[in-house]
């Protein structure tokens, strides 16, 4: 088993309510979507409620939904991200989001075995925001290498 796996935490600022028709086609190509990545290899978890859904969750405001996801390594992620049906999605997110002024998704390096939480997902947003990418905190762009198994908290 590897020693780290990649955490993954994507914010978005709803243009409208969920059940606002302007959102429509995001709402109803969740479920579908939240499966694709179930099944794209390399997938471990996502954040979801008690029906499955991540929607209801609002730990950055009312109006900002997250997506917070563990994978195996960059490329499972970048796979999933560029490689399969969720591009179509990605191409449309300015329908259903508004622009964000500050970085809206962080990557980071978490110990296998365990599952990140929303506070330190909050907190490596943060640092990407301050710092730029750094093995704290990093992007697809800008990625960098799992840390030594040694290295690990």
């Amino acid at each position: 088993m590897a020693a780290h796996h990649l955490a993954q935490l994507n914010i978005a600022r709803l243009r409208a309510p969920l059940d606002d028709p302007a959102l429509a086609d995001f709402v109803a190509q969740l479920p579908e979507i939240n499966a694709l990545a179930e099944r794209t290899p390399g997938y471990i978890w996502r954040l979801q409620d008690d029906s499955g859904d991540a929607t209801a969750l609002r730990p950055f405001g009312p109006d900002v939904i997250v997506n917070l996801t563990v994978w195996e390594s960059v490329e499972a992620l970048r796979t999933f991200t560029y490689r399969t049906d969720h591009l179509a999605s990605l191409r449309r997110r300015r329908d259903w989001f508004l622009p964000m002024e500050t970085p809206h998704l962080v990557l980071w390096w978490h110990p296998a075995g365990t599952l990140p939480d929303v506070a330190e997902a909050a907190a490596r947003l943060e640092a990407l925001r301050h710092n730029g990418p750094a093995p704290e905190a990093f992007t697809l762009r800008v990625p960098f290498p799992a840390p030594a198994p040694s290295a690990l908290p």
